[in-house]
């Protein structure tokens, strides 16, 4: 086990199986150092907890967590393509999408569950560049929806580093 897993363990956390995809993409993609995710929602064994809008049928606490979530599964997600947490040099960037009634401001709060998450489980390597930004619909009526860019560490004996 990685030490981000033993990480995520002593959360209560382990990292699920990634999603299956919903239309024409790949979870995740490595090109050179960086691997990207698509977007991931909170899905938890193959469904999704809670629909709806932040600020009106979700609350933002519940968005919280469940961006926490997509986090959660965005790991997994890298993980597929490289093999072990261990080798994320760093996250560089995370995008975190929230599904908000009109009058809800409170995105960066929301995605903070991302970021947050990352951080425990990362540490320094987890911090990162964001953008929080709220949305009108989110695929499969998902509240929150979030996609990471990572560094990985140089490995020249898989041809894949820089």
């Amino acid at each position: 086990m990685s030490a981000v897993e033993s990480r995520l363990a002593e959360l209560g956390l382990t990292l699920p199986g990634v999603a299956a995809p919903v239309a024409a993409y790949i979870p995740a993609l490595r090109t050179g150092r960086y691997v990207y995710t698509s977007g991931q929602v909170p899905l938890v064994e193959g469904t999704l907890p809670v629909t709806g809008k932040v600020g009106a049928e979700v609350t933002a606490e519940e968005a919280k967590e469940l961006a926490r979530i997509c986090a959660l599964n965005a790991l997994a997600a890298v993980k597929s393509v490289v093999g072990d947490l261990d080798r994320v040099a760093r996250v560089v960037k995370v995008v975190g999408f929230v599904a908000s009634a009109p009058d809800f401001t409170g995105q960066p709060g929301v995605v903070n569950g991302a970021s947050e998450l990352l951080g425990q489980a990362l540490g320094e390597k987890g911090v990162h560049a964001r953008s929080a930004v709220g949305v009108a619909v989110l695929p499969l009526d998902a509240p929150v929806e979030v996609e990471i860019q990572v560094e990985i560490e140089d490995d020249a004996a898989d041809g894949a580093g820089a």
